[in-house]
C-alpha cells in the first residue's frame, strides 16, 4: 500500500477543502477504501475521516418526512433501532447482511453506496425505498435519485471537490412493505451472487398492488432499477401469476456476467427467484401493516 495522509476534520468546509483539487477520498467506516488501496485498484493521496462530522452523522426520522441518513452513520444504528426496521424493512434487511457484526459497527449505507459495487447489498434497497442521495461540495448541494448515483463498477457521480452528505428516503406510505433478498454460495463467501430489493404499496383491501419498485444487484454493471417490473405489477390484483410475471420481467433487465461466483444462467434465474420471493415478502410485511 502507497502511503497517504490521514484527516479528521470537524466540519463540511474543511472536508470540501482537502477533497477540492486532489486525489483524497472520504471514508466512514473503511471496510471499503483499506481493502481498494492496498490492492491496487486504488490510489488516495490522504484519507479524509467523516466520523466526527454532524451533518454525515445525522440519524433523525418521522413519519412525515422520512428518513435522514448520514452518510457516515454505521449500518448497526438502523436495525437495532425502534422506528427505522419498521418503516424500512428492506433498508434494515440490508443493514444487517452487510459483513459481520464487527463490519456492522463501522461499515456505512452512505460508503455502501459510494463504494458503487454492482454487488453491494444496500443499494437495491435504498432504490425500492426511492431515495435520494443529497451531494455536497464547495458551491452548495444538489440531489440525485440513488438508481443514477452508481455510474460503473466502483464508480459514482460524484465530481472532484464532492462528497456524499446524506440519504433521503421518503416516509414510507400506507399499506407499504418492502424486502432485500440476496443469494450467497456459503456464509464465508459474503458477496451476492445476486440480489434483490422490492417494495410494494396495497390498496386499502390489500387485495391489489398500488405501486412496486423493484431493483437488482450483482446482474449488471451497476446496481439495476427494474422500471419496468413495477410498471408491470401497478393496479395489478395480487396473484402467484402476476408475481410470477414480474419475476421474469427482473429476469429478462438483467445482464449478468459468469465469474468465480456464478454463470449468467444462474445469475438471471435467481434474479426471477429472489424477485418473486422478495415481492411476496414484501406483500406479507404489508398486510402486516397499520
Amino acid at each position: 500500500m502507497k502511503e497517504f495522509d490521514y484527516f479528521k476534520p470537524q466540519t463540511m468546509q474543511e472536508v470540501f477543502s482537502r477533497l477540492e483539487g486532489s486525489s483524497a477520498s472520504m471514508f466512514a467506516g473503511g471496510t471499503d477504501i483499506l481493502v481498494v488501496l492496498r490492492t491496487g485498484r486504488k490510489e488516495a493521496s490522504a484519507l479524509v475521516d467523516a466520523k466526527d462530522i454532524p451533518e454525515l452523522n445525522e440519524l433523525s426520522y418521522n413519519n412525515q418526512s422520512g428518513l435522514t441518513l448520514g452518510a457516515a452513520v454505521p449500518c448497526y444504528k438502523i436495525y437495532e433501532d425502534k422506528l427505522i426496521p419498521v418503516a424500512y424493512q428492506a433498508l434494515s434487511d440490508s443493514a444487517s447482511l452487510i459483513g459481520g457484526i464487527q463490519i456492522q459497527s463501522r461499515a456505512s449505507i452512505g460508503g455502501n453506496l459510494c463504494n458503487a459495487a454492482p454487488s453491494g447489498d444496500a443499494i437495491p434497497s435504498l432504490i425500492a425505498h426511492a431515495a435520494i442521495a443529497i451531494i455536497g461540495g464547495s458551491n452548495g448541494t444538489r440531489e440525485l435519485p440513488v438508481e443514477e448515483f452508481c455510474t460503473g463498477p466502483g464508480q459514482n457521480a460524484l465530481q472532484n471537490g464532492e462528497c456524499l452528505i446524506s440519504i433521503k428516503l421518503p416516509a414510507p406510505a400506507k399499506n407499504s412493505g418492502s424486502m432485500y433478498l440476496r443469494f450467497i454460495p456459503r456464509n464465508e463467501m459474503d458477496i451476492a451472487v445476486a440480489g434483490s430489493g422490492v417494495s410494494v404499496v396495497l390498496s386499502d383491501d390489500k387485495s391489489s398492488i398500488v405501486s412496486a419498485r423493484v431493483a437488482l444487484a450483482s446482474v449488471a454493471p451497476t446496481p439495476l432499477f427494474v422500471k419496468e417490473a413495477g410498471e408491470f405489477l401497478a393496479g395489478k390484483n395480487i396473484s402467484d401469476d402476476v408475481i410470477a410475471e414480474a419475476g421474469q420481467i427482473a429476469k429478462k433487465a438483467a445482464k449478468p456476467i459468469t465469474d468465480m461466483r456464478g454463470t449468467i444462467v444462474q445469475r438471471k434465474h435467481l434474479c426471477d427467484v429472489l424477485t418473486r420471493r422478495a415481492l411476496k415478502g414484501a406483500i406479507a410485511r404489508a398486510k402486516e401493516a397499520n
